[in-house]
């Protein structure tokens, strides 16, 4: 009775053994397509984000291409695109130390620009006589150019890192001063006499109210600022003949050497829309703070 039942029962077991689908095979050839499909989403997103965001840059970059093959342009004139991303991979040495020093003149110069505009637009807040005196001096040395400033500086204090840096706090003062002085007496109507009402010091006007009100404009001037550091660095740098990518580029002349001086560009202009783009954030999150 027992070898009956076992040969009954046998073949069904076989029968649904065979027509179960194998386990291993097709779950993992699911997974491997779905791994795929994601990497190919996640690719295709982040493509789509940089045409949306940098279509301008990437239009740019591909007419200079266009321009230079059609016309057929000498490379001793302008280099190709290609080129110049040739020059930065394989000689990325060459630009390190002049970048670096022409970054840290312009941001030291930027941050000493803008603390010593802060401070004295405050001064003058304290004290109007200040503010009379001061305003047509930051006038005039704005007014004057930067080419026609540099030598005379680098006569008076030398042909030196610190006439430079003595260039970039003149650029980034005068922004900074006018829009912070605006900015402490661009307070709320009637909020000045609220404070004197309840008894508020001066200081304490200058500090709760005053100083409040006068940070998103000082944020604006640091953005405005920060491009026009690196380029007034670059421009004394260059007729200077000091250190940094101006160095590089003066160097360039004689040899007519435009790949080495397109290739200085391009690092600088990195540079100046990057440190342009962190202070516009900072300029963006200084609102959300101060201006709500």
């Amino acid at each position: 009775m027992s070898q009956i039942n076992t040969d009954l029962v046998a073949p069904r077991i076989a029968t649904r053994s065979a027509s179960l689908p194998k386990v291993g095979t097709p779950a993992r050839a699911t997974d491997s397509v779905s791994v795929i499909r994601r990497v190919g989403q996640g690719i295709w997103n982040v493509l789509g984000w940089c045409v949306r965001r940098y279509w301008g840059v990437m239009a740019l970059v591909l007419g200079w291409h266009a321009y230079v093959t059609v016309l057929d342009i000498n490379r001793i004139v302008m280099p190709s695109p290609g080129a110049v991303s040739q020059e930065l991979l394989t000689n990325p040495g060459r630009y390190v130390d002049p970048t670096l020093s022409t970054l840290t003149v312009a941001l030291v110069g930027l941050v000493g620009g803008t603390t010593l505009g802060a401070s004295l637009a405050s001064l003058s807040w304290f004290a109007r006589a200040i503010n009379g005196l001061l305003t047509p001096v930051a006038v005039i040395l704005r007014s004057v150019p930067i080419v026609a400033m540099v030598p005379v500086l680098a006569r008076v204090f030398g042909y030196e890192q610190r006439t430079i840096l003595l260039i970039t706090v003149m650029i980034s003062f005068f922004p900074t001063f006018v829009f912070v002085s605006s900015g402490l007496r661009a307070t709320p109507p009637g909020s000045e006499d609220l404070f004197r009402v309840f008894g508020a010091r001066r200081l304490t006007l200058f500090r709760r109210l005053a100083l409040p009100s006068a940070m998103p404009n000082g944020l604006v001037a640091l953005r405005l600022s920060a491009a026009d550091c690196i380029l007034a660095a670059l421009v004394a740098e260059f007729l200077m003949g000091t250190e940094g990518l101006g160095h590089v580029f003066q160097d360039t002349i004689g040899d007519l050497d435009m790949l080495t001086a397109w290739s200085a560009a391009i690092i600088a202009t990195i540079f100046s829309v990057t440190l342009f783009l962190i202070t516009r954030r900072l300029e963006r999150a200084g609102h959300r703070r101060w201006s709500a």
